[in-house]
């Protein structure tokens, strides 16, 4: 079995699907940022999921609608952090950027 001609198609295979090429610290952190993002979406949707979910079966109960709004606030005050947080993130590394390419 001619194993050169195999590692030569995958080589081929890889850099057709981008993983042939070094990247940059600038893709990874940006691809790293994306996964803790999608990962913080998710959490905040089963947070609204869960307050959601214990308001409507409160059945009145004053205490766990207090519960559920407490969590339903708490859920978008993180979101508002996290993102301001990426804004800021955001414009102080492009600010570096634009500055070291000058």
């Amino acid at each position: 079995m001619d194993t050169s001609l195999i590692m030569e198609m995958l080589e081929q295979t890889a850099r057709v699907a981008g993983f042939g090429e070094p990247q940059g610290i600038g893709a990874i952190v940006g691809g790293l940022i994306a996964v803790v993002l999608s990962l913080l979406g998710i959490i905040f949707l089963c947070l609204v999921i869960y307050a959601g979910f214990v308001w409507m079966t409160s059945a009145g109960n004053v205490v766990k609608v207090t519960k559920a709004k407490k969590t339903l606030v708490n859920a978008v005050t993180g979101l508002i952090i996290v993102l301001s947080s990426y804004s800021i993130a955001n414009f102080v590394l492009n600010s570096l950027v634009e500055a070291t390419i000058k």
